[in-house]
C-alpha cells in the first residue's frame, strides 16, 4: 500500500518480459506459416471458409483429447466453470475464439491472392492500433497499461516498417480491397489476446483457454459456412493428400496458448508487438524460401523486416508494464 492507501502493482520482472518477447516472437513465426498453409489450403478447396472449419475443427479435436487428458487441463475445466459461476470472469470474456475464427478465415480467404507478406501488412496495421486501446482500457489481465512514448514509439514504427516491406504492392486496388478483411482481423487480434488472457488468468491453465477459445470458433465458423454451403453451394474442390497442409490447427494451438499464458507479463501492445514481429519475419522468410504467384520480396520488404524487429526492441526496452 502507499501512503495514501492506494495499492501499487508490481513491476513485471525484466526476464519474464523478456522471456514472454521471445516466446511471442517465435509464436508469431507459426502464425506466418499457418498463414501460407491455410492460405493454400483455402486454393484446394476453393473455398476459405471450408479451409479455416478444417483448420480449426482439427485444433478443436486435439484439445478435446489433450485436455482432460492432463492433470493441469481438469484443474483448469474446474476452475473455468467456478470462475464462471461466481462471477469473477464473464461470459463475453470467453468469445475470443470469434476474433480467432475470423483470423483464419481471412487467411483461407486472401492469402493466395495477396501472398504472405501482404496479408501480414494488414494484420499488422490493424494490431498495432487496436494493441494501444486494449492496453488503454484494461481489458487484458495485466490491467491498464499506459500509452508511454516508448510503446507509442514501438506501434508506429512497426505499421511504418511493414508499410516499408511492402509498399510495392499496396498500390494494387484489388490487393487493397482484400487487405480490408485481415486488417479487420487485426484489429481483432488484440482483443482475442486480452480476453483469452483473463480467461487463462480465471482458469489456471493456458490448455483450458485454448480450448474455450477453439470450442467458441469453430461454432462461429461452422454457423458461417452453413451460410456460405447455403448461398455458394458445397466447395468445388477436393481435400488434399499432403499432411502438412492440415497442420494450420496445432500450429494455432501453440499460437493461442503462449499468447494466453504469457500476456499478463507483457501487456497487450508489447505481445503484438514480439508476435507482429515474428509474423513479417516468417512472411519474409517464406515468401523467399518458397515463393508463390502472390509474393515478390525484395530489398524493401528485408529493410522493413529489420525495421520491424527495431520496433519491438523499442516497445520493450521502455518502463515495465505493472501488473
Amino acid at each position: 500500500m502507499s501512503a495514501t492507501g492506494t495499492a501499487v502493482r508490481p513491476t513485471v520482472p525484466a526476464s519474464r518480459r523478456i522471456t514472454g518477447v521471445g516466446l511471442a516472437t517465435a509464436s508469431g513465426v507459426a502464425v506466418a506459416v499457418q498463414s501460407r498453409i491455410n492460405g493454400e489450403l483455402g486454393v484446394r478447396l476453393a473455398d476459405g471458409i471450408a479451409a479455416a472449419v478444417v483448420s480449426f475443427g482439427l485444433g478443436l479435436l486435439v484439445l478435446l483429447v489433450l485436455v482432460p487428458a492432463t492433470p493441469g487441463g481438469r484443474r483448469g475445466l474446474r476452475g473455468l466453470r467456478a470462475a464462471l459461476g461466481d462471477g469473477s470472469l464473464r461470459p463475453w470474456q470467453c468469445l475470443g475464439g470469434v476474433c480467432g475464427a475470423f483470423l483464419v478465415a481471412t487467411q483461407g480467404l486472401t492469402v493466395g491472392a495477396l501472398g504472405v507478406a501482404v496479408f501480414t501488412v494488414a494484420v499488422v496495421a490493424g494490431q498495432s492500433a487496436s494493441s494501444l486501446a486494449v492496453d488503454r482500457a484494461g481489458v487484458g489481465p495485466a490491467g491498464r497499461q499506459p500509452v508511454t512514448t516508448a510503446r507509442l514509439a514501438g506501434a508506429v514504427l512497426t505499421v511504418l516498417a511493414v508499410l516499408l516491406a511492402v509498399g510495392d504492392r499496396l498500390g494494387d486496388p484489388r490487393a487493397l480491397a482484400l487487405a480490408a478483411l485481415p486488417l479487420l482481423a487485426g484489429v481483432a487480434i488484440a482483443w482475442q489476446q486480452a480476453v483469452n488472457g483473463r480467461v487463462r488468468a480465471a482458469s489456471g491453465s493456458a490448455l483450458t483457454a485454448t480450448l474455450v477459445n477453439f470450442t467458441v470458433g469453430t461454432v462461429a465458423l461452422l454457423a458461417t459456412f452453413a451460410v456460405d454451403v447455403a448461398v455458394r453451394g458445397r466447395p468445388s474442390g477436393a481435400f488434399p493428400g499432403e499432411p502438412w497442409l492440415y497442420l494450420g490447427g496445432p500450429i494455432g494451438i501453440v499460437f493461442i496458448a503462449i499468447a494466453a499464458a504469457i500476456v499478463r507479463f507483457t501487456g497487450v501492445l508489447l505481445l503484438g508487438l514480439a508476435t507482429i514481429a515474428g509474423q513479417i519475419v516468417g512472411a519474409v522468410l517464406l515468401d523467399l524460401l518458397l515463393p508463390t504467384a502472390a509474393s515478390r520480396p525484395g530489398p524493401a520488404t528485408l529493410a522493413g523486416a529489420a525495421l520491424t524487429m527495431v520496433a519491438v526492441l523499442v516497445a520493450a526496452l521502455g518502463p515495465a508494464p505493472r501488473r
